[in-house]
Order: C-alpha cells, then sequence, then structure tokens
C-alpha cells in the first residue's frame, strides 16, 4: 500500500498541501490514486470518508448524520427539476404550487401536461414560454417510450445521464441531481457545481477556486461515495443549509 503524505504528515502540513493551486494541483495529488481501497465497501461511509479525508472528516463530525432528502417519483422529479431552474426557492415553490393547484392539487400526467394551453401554463401559472416547451418535450418523450423513465434505475450512472440529456431543458448537472436525490446514487460526484467548487475551496482553504482537474483527484479520495460527500460539501455553506 503507498500512503501518501497527507495521511501520515501532520494536519498541519496536510492542509498546507492542499492549499497549493496551479501546478502542484494536478501534479502532487497524482498520489491519491495509489491510494489502497481494499475493504472499503464494508465500512460505514462515513467512516471511511473521514479516514481517507481527516479535513472532510472534521467537516462530517460539525455536521453530523447523514440524512438526504429523496424524491421517490421519477417523473414528479424531473418536472421540478426543470420548473425550478433558475429561480429562488420561494418564487420556484409559489409557481409549482399554482401549477399542482391547477391539476386538484395533483401530480398531472404526461397526457394532461400535453394538453394544457401555452397560455394557462405561462399566464396562469407563471412557468415561462421556454419552461414550457421543457416539461412538455420531457411529457412527450415519456409517452412516445423514447425516454423509459421506470427502466432508468436500471441503468448505469452515465447512462440515466446519456439518456436524460436528450430530453429539452435537462443538462448532466440535472442529471446528476437525479441521480443523487432521486435514484440514490452513492458515488456521483457533480463536478459542475459553483457550490462544490467553493465548498472545496473553503474545506481546504486554497488561495483560488480550484480546478476541475483537482476537484476530481481530491474526489477519489472518496468514492465510493462522493454524493455522500458532495451532501457534506453542500451542508458546509450557508447558503445551502436548508437542503434534502
Amino acid at each position: 500500500m503507498v500512503t501518501s503524505n497527507y495521511y501520515v504528515e501532520t494536519k498541519r502540513l496536510y492542509v498546507l498541501n492542499l492549499t497549493k493551486v496551479g501546478w502542484y494541483q494536478s501534479n502532487s495529488l497524482n498520489m491519491i490514486r495509489s491510494i489502497s481501497r481494499v475493504g472499503m465497501m464494508n465500512q460505514d461511509p462515513l467512516e471511511l470518508l473521514s479516514k481517507q479525508d481527516p479535513l472532510l472528516g472534521d467537516l462530517i463530525k460539525s455536521i453530523g448524520n447523514y440524512s438526504i432528502q429523496i424524491h421517490d417519483n421519477l417523473f414528479e422529479s424531473l418536472l421540478k427539476s426543470i420548473i425550478f431552474q433558475q429561480l429562488a426557492g420561494n418564487a420556484a415553490n409559489a409557481i409549482y404550487s399554482r401549477f399542482l393547484q391547477h391539476y386538484g392539487d395533483n401530480l398531472p400526467t404526461p397526457e394532461q401536461i400535453i394538453s394544457t394551453s401555452n397560455t394557462i401554463l405561462r399566464f396562469t401559472i407563471g412557468l415561462s414560454f421556454r419552461k414550457i416547451e421543457y416539461i412538455k418535450n420531457l411529457s412527450t418523450k415519456i409517452l412516445s417510450g423514447e425516454l423509459n423513465i421506470q427502466g432508468l434505475p436500471d441503468l448505469r450512472d452515465e447512462e440515466v445521464i446519456d439518456e436524460l440529456v436528450k430530453v429539452k431543458g435537462i443538462g448532466r448537472w440535472t442529471a446528476e441531481m437525479f441521480l443523487i436525490f432521486c435514484l440514490q446514487r452513492e458515488d456521483v460526484f457533480p463536478l459542475g457545481d459553483l457550490g462544490v467548487r467553493k465548498a472545496i475551496q473553503k474545506l481546504y482553504s486554497l488561495s483560488e477556486p480550484p480546478t476541475h482537474q483537482y476537484m476530481l483527484e481530491v474526489s477519489y479520495r472518496w468514492k465510493p461515495y462522493r454524493s455522500i460527500a458532495t451532501w457534506y460539501l453542500w451542508k458546509s455553506l450557508s447558503k445551502f443549509d436548508s437542503i434534502g
């Protein structure tokens, strides 16, 4: 087993090494790949994460138990992800509440969404025309069978992403959130998430925002529980304190 200086040096040196960016970000972290992961799957996720990354372990202790809120309705999860895009929480909740009220406080079927006029969706409910196009595209693909939504849980992570990004309005980040909060996949790392980037900079006291390469290399030590590590990173930011 090859052990990096992150685990044999003092915590001070551990932090010092991680605070260096640029060339050192992409080179010194190469040693992370060599860390042995024998017996990982038999360990408690939080214990493993704390062992593999002491700084993350400190964060886990300060936040407490992992308590992610799972959304088990596949269609509703995708629908809400589109409706909530680029909206503040209160505004998004108000629009979604009006959306459900229009259908008798029930989740509408894809057929009902397609048959609802754009005028009602825009001026009564408050959806933008772009989002109306997106939710109708999602509904159409489900009805046509182009998107087998009930078959998504049987696919691998990247296969799920490949299927979802075919829907207008669903990009990789949205698909990754679906994997974490709906399909309960434990090893998803949303590399493009700005909150995760900011949290990593804060956790390791970096003088500059970390590069994607640095973020990816750091995340290797969190496998196979990168979704859980990501949740703790989000929770470390006051903006995300209420995240499920």
